[in-house]
């Protein structure tokens, strides 16, 4: 069917189509989440969520850079999970809140496979939990370095190779954090995290229309994070505030990252996505 700037057009009388004129397409022609032939970079993926992300994106098809900093045996174990899987990766160890290192990742994954089409950024922590008023400048800034720095390090040198995509998608994790104000210690990092979010949209905006930009924003979801941060009686009480009554899977997030990384979400950019079952809502 022929096409203008504003649309589909009738091919007999150049009149614009309405999106209620078109014939419907059926579910086989919609777009997928098949990720044949495109390479993913996926930051902090020998652990918990950054591991499924990569199994996610690898298993649909992705060539996929699985970052780590020192989960050396985690990220080799994914990459062994990802090969069973029929897929493939690269290791790529850095520490990227310093920035010739998250340059360096980067283009180690490009060299390797001459693109770059998604990009996760999805390494962070809290470090350790501390009330801002006791809250070091030390700590301060080395929470801002792994949880934002190093995002931006790593997006600004990705930005050449995602807009010669076709297919870009950054994705961005967040946290919910950001919404409840980082209780019990974790403000530095919902501080961190929420400087990620407004990021996120001037990305959105200023990376249009070639790259789409989009974060999660997971609630309480089941990691080695919460074993760390989270007493079982605290992950008691998360489940009973939340509506589906359970806390989240890793793979429930990796899996939303593959639908926002894929062409199924190709009309979605500067979105939000929340992933902690009605604990929040908007």
């Amino acid at each position: 069917m022929p096409g203008s700037r504003f649309g589909p057009v009738c091919s007999k009388c150049d009149a614009p189509i309405s999106p209620a004129d078109e014939p419907m397409r059926s579910i086989s022609q919609s777009p997928s989440s098949d990720l044949t032939g495109r390479v993913a970079l996926v930051t902090g993926a020998g652990v918990g969520i950054g591991r499924a992300i990569a199994l996610a994106l690898g298993s649909a098809g992705a060539f996929v850079g699985i970052h780590y900093h020192t989960s050396e045996s985690g990220a080799g174990e994914t990459l062994a999970a990802l090969r069973d899987r029929g897929g493939d990766g690269l290791l790529l160890q850095a520490d990227l809140a310093i920035e010739q290192e998250a340059r360096t990742t980067v283009d180690r994954l490009v060299a390797a496979r001459g693109r770059l089409d998604v990009l996760v950024n999805n390494a962070g922590s809290p470090i350790r939990l501390t009330r801002i008023e006791d809250c070091p400048s030390e700590h301060w800034r080395h929470v801002f370095d792994i949880n934002l720095h190093s995002a931006f390090y790593v997006t600004r040198q990705a930005i050449p190779h995602l807009r010669a995509s076709g297919h870009a998608s950054i994705i961005n994790n967040l946290t919910l954090s950001v919404q409840t104000g980082g209780a019990g210690g974790a403000g530095p990092y919902a501080a961190a995290k929420g400087a990620l979010q407004v990021m996120t949209r001037t990305l959105a905006r200023e990376l249009a229309p070639q790259v789409r930009v989009n974060a999660i924003m997971p609630g309480v979801i089941q990691t080695r994070h919460h074993e760390v941060f989270s007493t079982p009686e605290r992950m008691e009480e998360y489940r009973k505030q939340t509506p589906l009554d359970r806390v989240g899977t890793v793979e429930e997030v990796a899996n939303a990252v593959l639908f926002l990384a894929s062409d199924a979400a190709s009309f979605i950019t500067g979105a939000m996505l929340d992933i902690n079952g009605g604990r929040f809502l908007r």
